[in-house]
């Protein structure tokens, strides 16, 4: 068994580094590369990488997802999102290989005001959500025996994340903080959904299609902020949270209201225990806490 991850300087991908090292890979080889070693985008360097590797399974991690700048950065969006994942599974079929994708929430329009299911219809409401869902049914194209997983809210030690941003703005002693309250769903560890994946890995219980996973139970941002502030230590004073509306808070592209992802698949599949997010977010706050303390800036 060889494992290729790519976009292994991401959140997720760290993760996964992370966790392969410190659970081991079962006596499989798991090769990481991020876009300097490997351009998904890139079809000819896919193709040769891909052909010399002989790999058993791929996990994509690599994506844009800068959800506002890509509304105006929609060429690059669209390569690396539907492309990229388009690059991947064109070889899949040929060379036998096993693909893990990961997706987003963001690609349904949060009309619906009830858990999502694998079933329910895409409708993105943006450039990311739109090139998301493109590269989702680029892959079931050309690689129907792929896996997809869609996500909602990642956050990590790693990278930038909402979880960060409200840790480094009590470091920052700002007085207030405005935080939306109407876009329901739940965040996901990085750590967690890592662990899912290295389950369904040596499952030996593969099985194609679309999945959703999202740390369990269900939130707004406020909600989310509001459990940050209460983690900060007592020498860091919490900000005054503010609820708002999303109409009222200024963002280039349109996010889903409700993004409540239905877990039932994933779980009943492959057996998987499903931490609450209020639970991940504790266990995984010292050490988010801690790597913004100790940077250079805030």
């Amino acid at each position: 068994m060889k494992i290729l991850i790519t976009g292994s300087k991401g959140q997720l991908g760290r993760e996964l580094n992370r966790l392969f090292e410190r659970d081991g890979a079962n006596g499989a080889e798991v090769v990481f590369t991020d876009v300097d070693e490997l351009d998904i985008t890139d079809r000819g360097a896919v193709d040769a990488f891909l052909r010399a590797g002989d790999f058993s399974h791929v996990v994509n991690c690599a994506a844009y997802t800068a959800v506002d700048r890509a509304e105006e950065d929609k060429a690059l969006c669209y390569s690396v999102n539907t492309d990229g994942p388009g690059n991947l599974a064109r070889l899949a079929d040929e060379l036998g290989f096993r693909l893990i994708h990961i997706s987003t929430d963001y690609v349904f329009d949060g009309t619906a005001h009830r858990p999502l299911t694998e079933s329910d219809k895409p409708s993105p409401l943006s450039v990311y959500g739109t090139t998301k869902r493109r590269g989702e049914t680029a892959l079931l194209g050309l690689a129907p025996e792929s896996i997809i997983i869609r996500t909602a809210g990642l956050y990590s030690a790693f990278g930038s994340n909402f979880i960060k941003t409200m840790i480094r703005f009590a470091l920052q002693g700002r007085p207030q903080v405005q935080v939306v309250y109407d876009q329901i769903g739940a965040p996901t560890s990085a750590i967690d959904l890592a662990m899912a994946i290295r389950t369904i890995l040596f499952s030996n219980k593969w099985k194609g299609g679309i999945y959703h996973y999202s740390n369990e139970g269900v939130c707004s941002w406020y909600d989310v902020a509001r459990e940050v502030f209460d983690a900060l230590p007592d020498s860091v004073p919490a900000p005054e949270l503010l609820p708002i509306l999303s109409s009222e808070f200024p963002a280039a592209a349109s996010r889903p209201l409700y993004g409540v992802l239905d877990h039932s698949r994933i779980r009943a599949t492959y057996g998987l225990r499903i931490p609450h997010w209020r639970h991940s977010l504790r266990r995984d706050f010292p050490e988010i806490f801690n790597s913004i303390k100790s940077s250079a800036s805030l």
